[in-house]
């Protein structure tokens, strides 16, 4: 009896293949989203170029001259302040690091702290200064700080730019005072750094700041960006003016867990740029939400004919969110689609399935189910491993 359900079993594990039902493969082309983003009834501001994201997914919800070049002013700072961010979480760079205001820093004009050369602070105060205040002098010392020189460290913002995908930006000092022609971004690239920026919670700490003070009470702060006293959820992020730039600001709020980001441009009074900001922040919060991208009910393993992993876990792949609008939110139905059985070998990462949220009859968005992990095909010498352990146990 043994001897004949071992040969049973070699004779299965050579002919599985022929012997399985149609493998039922899932054609993971396109995984789109629908479109349910439509900006009807958007607000009519008076910014000249701005953009509107969902924080999680990068969704767009709202663009005007999006990717018209523009000068950006102290909204420069953004990158700024990531650079900083990113270094103090890395490790090389702590809130209790001092800094030396050099004679470069110290000699910056606009809005400053009026820091002298020589003079030592923290970079929590620095960048406390920044966030709030919009301090270039401060920002030139932390540039300097970091990379030695500000050229050095404007090279620094424009390889992070690079990482990110701003294709349409170049950096040419750490605060965006100066009017110069080759300091220049958009309102698209602006919403990928600040996005990118208000991730670490760490900011949130000096953005959200009303009013402080720095040099133990000393010297008063305000935030530039009223809409952080004014606008519910609002957590920053930096307003920016120029002569030639106008009046900018990049603003970002959460409620609920859901932010978003709204990027103007350009606009002729700081009134009008807060107002433009709000409209679009408001039409976001009234209008849209994000759902988790994940199944109802977890995903059963998938068999694997030849494998020897025998079976595979399948998982959602990409991002875990998806913007809908309101309405949607609360009928949103889930659907997985596994393939029923996967032929060895399997790769990590490969297309097991999809899933598929929809509401009131329309789809919102596909998303792939992918292997969490590999099995390679069993070899002869596997399958009579399995063979004698089958028949001599």
């Amino acid at each position: 009896m043994k001897r004949f359900c071992a040969l049973t079993l070699a004779l299965l594990l050579v002919t599985g293949t022929a012997l399985a039902e149609d493998s039922g493969e899932i054609n993971p082309e396109p995984f789109a989203e629908a479109d349910n983003k439509s900006s009807f009834g958007a607000p009519d501001i008076t910014s000249p170029s701005a953009i509107l994201i969902e924080r999680e997914t990068g969704e767009v919800l709202f663009e005007k001259n999006a990717d018209d070049p523009r000068e950006p002013a102290s909204v420069t700072k953004v990158m700024t302040m990531l650079l900083t961010v990113e270094a103090i979480e890395s490790g090389r760079l702590s809130l209790d690091d001092i800094v030396t205001a050099s004679e470069h820093a110290a000699g910056m004009g606009g809005t400053n702290i009026y820091l002298f050369a020589g003079e030592r602070m923290s970079v929590r105060d620095m960048l406390k200064a920044v966030a709030t205040n919009s301090a270039n002098d401060c920002a030139s010392a932390l540039a300097e700080h970091l990379a030695g020189s500000e050229s050095g460290f404007a090279d620094k913002m424009n390889a992070r730019a690079a990482e990110l995908g701003m294709t349409n930006t170049h950096f040419s000092n750490a605060s965006g005072l100066l009017d110069d022609t080759n300091h220049v971004t958009t309102a698209r690239d602006i919403a990928v750094m600040s996005r990118e920026l208000i991730r670490h919670d760490l900011i949130k700490q000096f953005t959200t700041i009303w009013t402080d003070s720095v040099r133990n009470g000393g010297f008063e702060l305000a935030n530039t960006n009223k809409l952080i006293r004014y606008y519910e959820g609002a957590t920053g992020l930096k307003t920016g003016y120029t002569s030639r730039a106008g009046y900018c600001v990049s603003a970002t709020a959460e409620r609920g867990g859901v932010g978003f980001v709204a990027v103007v441009m350009g606009d002729k009074t700081s009134a009008e740029r807060f107002e433009s900001a709000r409209l679009l922040l408001n039409y976001a919060f009234a209008g849209f939400t994000t759902v988790a991208a994940e199944p109802d009910e977890a995903l059963r393993p998938i068999p694997v004919e030849l494998g020897r992993q025998e079976y595979i876990q399948p998982v959602v792949s990409g991002r875990t969110r998806l913007l809908v609008r309101l309405e949607d939110a609360k009928n949103i139905e889930r659907r997985a689609e596994l393939t029923p059985r996967l032929k060895a070998p399997v790769n990590e990462g490969d297309v097991v399935g999809r899933l598929t949220l929809s509401a009131n009859g329309k789809t919102l968005g596909e998303f792939p189910l992918v292997a969490s992990q590999g099995s390679a095909r069993l070899t002869w010498v596997h399958i009579l491993g399995k063979i004698l352990a089958f028949y001599f146990t």
